[in-house]
C-alpha cells in the first residue's frame, strides 16, 4: 500500500501543474513518430514548449567551448614564431622643407648596446618584472586577469588599456617590432607568448625585453639608459636607479625625472614597494633606497643650431593628439615628414638675426647683452603653416624655443588691435573720437584712482581711432577698452590665435598679458586672411614608409571675424606703418604693410608685428637676467631710427629694423609678391559726423580751449617732424595750418639752441583752428657751476649747429599701462 500511495501522490502533484500529459495508451505510444528536432518540444505546454532543455544547452555550450578550443589549438599549432626584429629593420624617419626634397633633419634609433642578463645585477631584472608583470616567473606567457581587466575598461569606454605581460611585450617589441592595438592582432600575441615561454626560458626572455625596450632619451635598452640617465654601465646601477628606470617604460618621455619630477618620483616609489612586497630586495634595501639623482641629458647633434628648435617642434607636434606618432614610433618608422618651413624664407630669417647679433643692422655701434632673447616667426595666413620661426642660436645650448616659449613674452602694445576688433564689431566705428590727454584718471580702470599715461607723457588733442592708433595712444585705447568690455578684447585675441591665458581686465589693451610671438603671428595672420583663422603648425603632411598617407592638414580653416571689420582694422593698422611708430624702417619697403609696435613698461619687452596679405611675422626682444629666468629691461643699442643716440630699446626701433631687413627680400619672393593690395576700408559702425544732433561724447575734453567756435570740419592737424626744427620753421608751419604757436624755453643738452625739443599736443593730432599748440625750444645746455661763473647771461644764439634729432614722441609708443605691465 505504501507503493501505490506514493504513486498516486505522484501522480497528484503532475497532473495539476500540466507541464506533463503522458499518454497511458501504450499503442498510442508506439505508433508516434519521433521529431528529428523536436521543437517547439512536443509533450509540452506553456512557456516550457519554448525553452530548450538543459541537455541541449549543456550540450551547445560544450560544443562551443570544443570549437573555441579547437580553433586555439589549431592557431598555435599553426602560428610560427617569426623571426626576430633586427635593428637594422628600424627605418629612418626623415624630416624635409615644405618643397618635399630638401632634408631638414632625420629621426632614428640613436643608442643601443646588448648586454648579458648573467652581468646585471639581479634586482636589474627584477625591478622590471615588479613594474611590469609581477606573475612573470610562473605566468605561461599571458594573464587572464589582466586581459579581461583591460577588456571590461575599453568596452567602458575608459583609457585604452592592454593588459600585456612583460612576455607580450617582448613579443610585441622583439619579433613584431610595432605596437599592437587590435584585438585581432592582441590575439596573435598571446598564441605568440604562449609558445616562446614554451620555448624559450624566463632569464632569456627577461634578458632581451631588458635589451630592447625603450628607455627615453633616445635610448633603446638597459646599457645606453643606464649611461644616458646615470653615466654608469648597466651592470653598476644601483637597486634605486634600476627601480627608476623600471617605472618609467610605459612613458619614458612624460616621466623622465628631468620632465615630471614629481610623477617619477612617484613612479619610483611603487616600483621599490613592489619589490619588498615580491621577495626582491630586503626590508634594508628598501628603507635605504632614496630617489637617486640623473645626470644632465645631452642629445643627439641632430638638435644642434636654430634648426634644432624647428625639429623639436616636428617631434612634439607629431606626438599631439592630431597625429599621434610617438617619439619611439617616429625614431624606428620611415616616415616621411613634409614640414611648412621654407628653405629660402628660413635662411633669410637666420642671416637677419646674424646680422643684428653681430652689430651690422646697428652700425656696428654698442653690441646686445649677451642676454638679449630674440624671437621671430612667420605664418601663411592662407594655411596656418609656420613658414620660418627663430627660437634660439642652438637648441643644445638653450632648450628654451624664445618663439613657444612657455610663458610666453609680454605682448605691449600689439595686443591694442585686439581691442579695436571688438570695437568694429560692437558698432564703433573708426571716425569715433576720444581725448588723448595724458595723465588721465579713468573710472573702472583699476582700484583707487588709477591713472593712464601715453608713452612719454606726451598729452594729445581729441583723436580718432586711426590716430589713435598710428600714434598708440594709451589713455584713447584705455577709454576704448573700457567702453567695449576687457572680456571682449580677451575674446577677440583667443578668436584670433592667442593661447596663453588673457585676463578679463581693462590692463589687457596695453599688452600686460605674455604671450608666444607665434601664437602673435597666427593672430595677425588672421587678420591678414580677412577673418578666417587657421591652427599654426609646422608639420604638412606625414607618409609611411610605404608612401601611403598616414596625416595632412589644412590648417583647419574658420571664419572668426566679418570681412567688414577686419577691412577697418587693417586700414588702421596700415597707418601705423604709413605715418606712425613703424613708419621709419617698414615704410620704405614700399610694400603695403599692416602692424604695431609694441613696448612693454620699463622697456621689458619690445615688438613689431605686421603682416601683408601673403605673411604674418612677429619680432619680439626680450632679456633675462643672469639667472636665465627673471625678465630685466632690454639693454640699450644701436642707433635711433630717428638719428641720435638710442635712449632705450622700443618696438619701433631694433624689432622694427630687424622685421624690416628680414621681410624686405622676403617680400619680393614671388609666392609672397603674388598679392600686394588689402581690401578697401569698408567704415563700419557709426559715423559722428553723420549724427551732429546726437549727445556729445562723454569723453574728457582737450585741455586747451579754441580762440574761436569752430564747426566740427574746422580742424588742423599738428604737424609732424617739428622736433628739431628752428623756433622760426615750427611756428610758420603752425601758423599755415591755422594753429596759434606758444613758445616755452627749457635747457638741454641734446638739443641745439633755438631747435624745437618737443610739441604739445603731439604731432597728427587733430585740433580744432585757431587752437594752442606748445613749441618747447631749446636754450641750450644747462649751465655748468665754477668757482667764477660768468656773469653774464648767454643770450639764445642766432646761429646753430647741426642737430641731434630725438625721436618724436608719438613714435616711439608705450606698451604698458603705465606702471601695471
Amino acid at each position: 500500500m505504501a507503493g501505490s500511495s506514493r504513486a498516486s501522490s505522484r501522480s497528484r502533484r503532475s497532473t495539476p501543474r500540466g507541464s506533463r500529459a503522458r499518454s497511458t495508451s501504450a499503442g498510442s505510444a508506439g505508433t508516434r513518430k519521433r521529431k528529428f528536432f523536436d521543437y517547439p518540444r512536443s509533450g509540452y505546454t506553456g512557456l516550457h514548449r519554448w525553452l530548450p532543455s538543459w541537455r541541449f544547452m549543456l550540450g551547445s555550450f560544450l560544443s562551443g567551448v570544443f570549437l573555441v578550443a579547437g580553433a586555439v589549438v589549431a592557431a598555435y599549432a599553426t602560428i610560427d614564431v617569426p623571426k626576430p626584429g633586427e635593428d637594422v629593420q628600424a627605418q629612418t624617419t626623415t624630416v624635409y622643407y615644405a618643397d618635399g626634397s630638401t632634408v631638414l633633419g632625420t629621426f632614428a634609433v640613436q643608442k643601443r648596446e646588448i648586454v648579458e642578463l648573467d652581468t646585471l645585477p639581479e634586482w636589474v631584472g627584477n625591478a622590471v618584472v615588479a613594474a611590469e608583470d609581477r606573475t612573470f616567473y610562473d605566468n605561461k606567457g599571458v594573464s587572464l586577469t589582466g586581459m579581461a581587466r583591460a577588456f571590461l575598461n575599453n568596452v567602458r569606454g575608459g583609457d585604452k588599456q592592454g593588459g600585456s605581460t612583460l612576455t607580450q611585450q617582448y613579443v610585441e617589441r622583439y619579433y613584431v617590432d610595432k605596437t599592437t592595438t587590435d584585438y585581432v592582432g592582441k590575439f596573435r600575441e598571446v598564441l605568440l607568448a604562449v609558445k616562446i615561454t614554451n620555448q624559450e626560458s624566463k632569464p632569456e626572455i627577461l634578458g632581451r625585453y631588458l635589451n630592447t625596450i625603450y628607455f627615453g632619451r633616445d635610448s633603446y635598452g638597459i646599457q645606453a639608459a643606464a649611461q644616458s640617465y646615470f653615466g654608469v654601465d648597466a651592470k653598476d646601477l644601483t637597486i634605486s636607479q634600476a627601480a627608476m628606470l623600471a617605472a618609467i617604460i610605459p612613458s619614458p618621455n612624460n616621466w623622465d625625472p628631468a620632465v615630471r619630477p614629481q610623477q617619477a618620483q612617484a613612479r619610483w616609489q611603487i616600483v621599490i614597494d613592489r619589490m619588498l612586497e615580491d621577495g626582491h630586495i630586503t626590508k634594508k634595501q628598501h628603507d635605504e633606497a632614496a630617489f637617486p639623482e640623473t645626470v644632465e641629458y645631452v642629445r643627439s647633434s641632430k638638435y644642434e643650431g636654430p634648426d634644432g628648435h624647428l625639429l623639436k617642434m616636428v617631434e612634439d607636434e607629431m606626438a599631439g593628439e592630431a597625429i599621434n606618432i610617438s617619439k619611439e614610433k617616429l625614431d624606428r618608422g620611415g616616415y616621411k615628414v613634409v614640414t611648412t618651413i621654407q628653405k629660402p624664407v628660413q635662411d633669410q630669417l637666420l642671416t637677419s638675426v646674424g646680422r643684428l647679433l653681430k652689430g651690422e643692422l646697428t652700425d656696428g655701434e654698442t653690441p646686445p647683452s649677451p642676454n638679449l632673447k630674440i624671437a621671430a616667426s612667420s605664418v601663411d595666413p592662407a594655411t596656418g603653416g609656420v613658414v620660418a620661426l627663430y627660437g634660439g642660436p642652438d637648441f643644445l645650448t638653450d632648450q628654451i624655443n624664445w618663439a613657444t616659449y612657455g610663458d610666453g613674452v609680454q605682448a605691449g602694445s600689439t595686443f591694442k588691435p585686439f581691442t579695436l576688433v571688438a570695437a568694429l564689431q560692437s558698432g564703433i566705428s573708426l571716425d569715433k573720437r576720444y581725448s588723448g590727454r595724458s595723465p588721465m584718471t579713468l573710472d573702472g580702470w583699476g582700484d583707487g584712482d588709477k591713472q593712464v599715461t601715453n608713452f612719454g607723457g606726451t598729452s594729445y588733442g581729441t583723436m580718432d581711432l586711426v590716430d589713435a592708433t598710428a600714434d598708440s595712444v594709451n589713455t584713447v585705447y584705455a577709454q576704448l577698452n573700457l567702453e567695449v568690455g576687457a572680456d571682449k578684447t580677451a575674446a577677440v585675441a583667443n578668436a584670433a590665435g592667442v593661447t596663453t591665458p588673457v585676463q578679463d581686465n581693462p590692463a589687457n589693451v596695453l599688452g600686460s598679458a605674455t604671450v608666444h610671438p607665434l601664437d602673435m603671428a597666427s593672430a595677425y595672420a588672421t587678420f591678414a586672411a580677412q577673418g578666417v583663422h587657421h591652427d599654426a603648425h609646422v608639420v604638412a603632411k606625414v607618409l609611411n614608409a610605404n608612401g601611403s598617407v598616414n596625416y595632412e592638414t589644412d590648417g583647419n580653416p574658420e571664419r572668426r571675424f566679418e570681412q567688414d571689420v577686419m577691412a577697418d582694422a587693417t586700414y588702421a593698422m596700415t597707418q601705423v606703418v604709413e605715418r606712425g611708430s613703424g613708419e621709419p624702417y617698414i615704410k620704405p619697403l614700399g610694400v603695403p604693410v599692416a602692424g604695431k609696435t609694441g613696448t612693454s613698461t620699463g622697456n621689458i619687452s619690445a615688438w613689431f608685428v605686421g603682416y601683408t596679405p601673403t605673411l604674418a611675422t612677429s619680432v619680439a626682444l626680450s632679456q633675462v637676467g643672469d639667472d636665465g629666468r627673471s625678465w630685466n629691461s632690454i639693454t640699450p643699442f644701436g642707433p635711433s631710427p630717428w638719428g641720435g643716440k638710442l635712449v632705450e630699446v622700443t618696438g619701433a626701433s631694433i624689432p622694427a629694423h630687424l622685421w624690416a631687413d628680414y621681410m624686405g627680400p622676403v617680400l619680393q619672393m614671388e609666392q609672397f609678391a603674388k598679392e600686394r593690395d588689402f581690401p578697401p576700408r569698408a567704415d563700419v559702425g557709426d559715423k559722428p559726423t553723420q549724427r551732429p544732433t546726437t549727445t556729445p561724447s562723454p569723453t574728457p575734453t582737450p585741455t586747451t580751449a579754441p580762440t574761436t567756435e569752430p564747426t566740427q570740419d574746422a580742424t588742423a592737424k599738428v604737424p609732424y617732424r617739428l622736433q628739431g626744427k628752428t623756433q622760426g620753421d615750427a611756428t610758420a608751419a603752425l601758423l599755415a595750418v591755422g594753429l596759434e604757436p606758444v613758445i616755452v624755453t627749457k635747457p638741454s643738452d641734446d638739443v641745439a639752441a633755438g631747435r624745437v625739443i618737443s610739441v604739445d599736443p603731439a604731432a597728427g593730432t587733430r585740433l580744432p583752428v585757431g587752437s594752442q599748440v606748445t613749441l618747447v625750444v631749446s636754450s641750450g645746455p644747462k649751465p655748468q657751476p665754477t668757482k667764477k661763473p660768468d656773469p653774464k647771461p648767454d643770450p639764445t644764439p642766432t646761429q646753430t649747429p647741426a642737430p641731434t634729432e630725438a625721436p618724436p614722441a608719438q613714435e616711439e609708443e608705450g606698451g604698458g599701462d603705465g606702471g601695471g605691465a
